[in-house]
């Protein structure tokens, strides 16, 4: 038996059954073994009746926006594979992207800090032979999403929502006035449906005609209480070369239960690809050099592990009307960053407004609800950043290569300030920040990476760096205009506000 399998053997809740399972998942997906399941069908009829307003596919992120939604005045019915609430591990975030489930009255500031088990500062960004940088009240706050979620969902119930467990949508057929979602049990009929099915869903893989994924996060890691220093955090962190062609990076947070640990590396679905386990196995064989702990000390709780696939054509746009992508589902989040939760808040208050005039006005086809998910250039940038660190499985290339520029990326930033550094590590990108930093960065790091990135990815980047200033300054005119009530240019608006990262101004002026 090998360390993986002996550990995780003594661990509750058979992890190791668990692995097993997301390794199949991840063994199908880099042989290109996408299961395209066509569970849309459209029909020309119409619907004469609707069981509800709001049909959500998906609640572990899709619940804030039914509570949401359910309390602004329309029926919304929840339908979950299995049973709706939170896993144990906490959801690391910055405290001001909390903010926005006490503006939208979801919750009252008490029970918002009764959600949050954990909080920390300060935190690391270091990297091979770099000097470490210390930042404070960057994804420093612990959520339980266990607590969060029950929460949510008792609100919601009290509003007069409704959940279905054990009802996983099956098949959606879609009409010009409506659709109807189908389970195993259930027929709804319904004006919208939000599909909130994360990563894998059914509906995004038969829009996106079982694509594999352009880029990879391949995440493992545990919580595991004996660690002696638990006060501070990583944000990233380093201290190998490039290993089994590719970079290994590390996040350490405190949790209620221990301390949390990641280990993760970007890189693409090639066949020739490791495991989950194999990483896991290096995980195990890594941590008792990065935390300086002895692994017999850790009494581990649970382990973690998974793979993020993410696209460059994101957010996903769905041929359908009346289906519109949340979450993960949408792919509408950085590349590099491997959690919907942040990404989920930081777009809470734009989708639901855009969702509450979508319904008011019927604006529920397929070109406006595009409009609700639009290209976000701030986003679209980092396609590069990923493509950075990672290496081909192929690739010769300096075992410190990474490392190198990572230390001069941080330094340059580090220099620049908060306002420049401070954005990035949320994953928001900003084009003064990165007019500001780009030329600053020592270009003998830099050089070695364009034979690998090649003119295809540069000039596409390039493009959408100048997308992003477009946008940037697009956003500031239009401040100027008077208010509107139109949903298109509303939702104008709201692209150029969110694709050019300056709402997180709008967040941190609330703190």
């Amino acid at each position: 038996m090998g360390q993986v399998q002996e550990i995780l053997s003594q661990v509750n809740g058979n992890p190791l059954k668990g692995l097993q399972f997301a390794d199949q998942r991840w063994s199908q997906w880099r042989n290109g073994q996408i299961p395209q399941l066509e569970i849309v069908q459209t029909s020309n009829q119409t619907l004469q009746e609707y069981d509800c307003d709001v049909v959500v596919c998906g609640g572990t992120l899709g619940i804030m926006l039914a509570a949401i939604l359910q309390r602004q005045g329309w029926q919304v019915i929840v339908l979950e594979k299995g049973i709706l609430q939170g896993r144990d591990q906490e959801w690391n975030i910055s405290r001001s992207e909390l903010v926005v489930l006490t503006e939208l009255e979801l919750l009252t500031p008490k029970e918002l800090q009764e959600v949050i088990y954990t909080e920390y500062n300060p935190a690391r960004v270091q990297f091979l032979h770099g000097e470490p940088l210390w930042v404070e009240n960057i994804l420093n706050i612990g959520v339980s999403p266990k607590a969060l979620l029950a929460k949510l969902k008792e609100k919601f119930l009290t509003w007069g929502g409704k959940v279905f467990e054990h009802n996983a949508c099956t098949t959606i057929e879609v009409y010009d006035n409506g659709a109807i979602a189908k389970t195993a049990k259930l027929t709804l009929k319904t004006r919208l449906i939000l599909d909130g099915m994360g990563h894998f869903s059914p509906i995004a893989q038969q829009a996106r005609q079982g694509r594999k994924p352009d880029g990879i996060c391949l995440v493992v890691g545990s919580c595991a209480k004996g660690f002696e220093q638990n006060k501070t955090g990583d944000l990233i962190y380093s201290f190998t070369p490039i290993r089994n062609q590719c970079q290994y990076f590390w996040e350490a947070f405190p949790a209620k239960d221990g301390r949390t640990t990641y280990l993760f590396t970007y890189l693409d679905a090639h066949p020739d690809r490791f495991s989950l386990e194999f990483l896991l196995d290096e995980y195990l064989k890594l941590l008792p050099e990065y935390q300086q702990t002895e692994l017999a000390a850790l009494d581990f709780r649970r382990f973690l592990f998974g793979f993020f696939p993410s696209y460059r054509q994101s957010p996903v746009r769905y041929p359908w009307g009346r289906i519109l992508p949340i979450g993960d589902s949408s792919g509408a989040q950085s590349p590099v960053s491997f959690g919907g939760f942040g990404s989920m808040l930081r777009h809470l208050a734009r989708l639901t407004a855009g969702i509450n005039d979508a319904l008011k006005q019927d604006c529920c086809d397929r070109h406006s609800l595009a409009k609700l998910q639009p290209y976000q250039p701030n986003l679209s940038v980092t396609w590069l950043f990923q493509k950075a660190m990672s290496v081909g499985v192929q690739q010769r290339c300096n075992p410190n290569q990474i490392n190198d520029l990572m230390n001069a990326v941080f330094e340059v930033m580090s220099e620049l300030g908060d306002d420049v550094l401070n954005p990035f590590l949320q994953d928001v990108v900003q084009f003064k920040g990165l007019a500001k930093t780009l030329p600053r960065v020592n270009f003998k790091t830099v050089l070695p990476l364009l034979p690998t990135l090649g003119v295809g990815t540069l000039s596409d980047w390039l493009r959408h760096y100048l997308s992003l200033g477009v946008y940037s300054s697009g956003y500031h005119l239009s401040k100027k205009l008077p208010p509107t009530v139109d949903f298109r240019m509303q939702r104008l608006r709201e692209a150029l506000k969110y694709g050019s990262g300056n709402d997180f101004e709008r967040e941190n002026e609330t703190t």
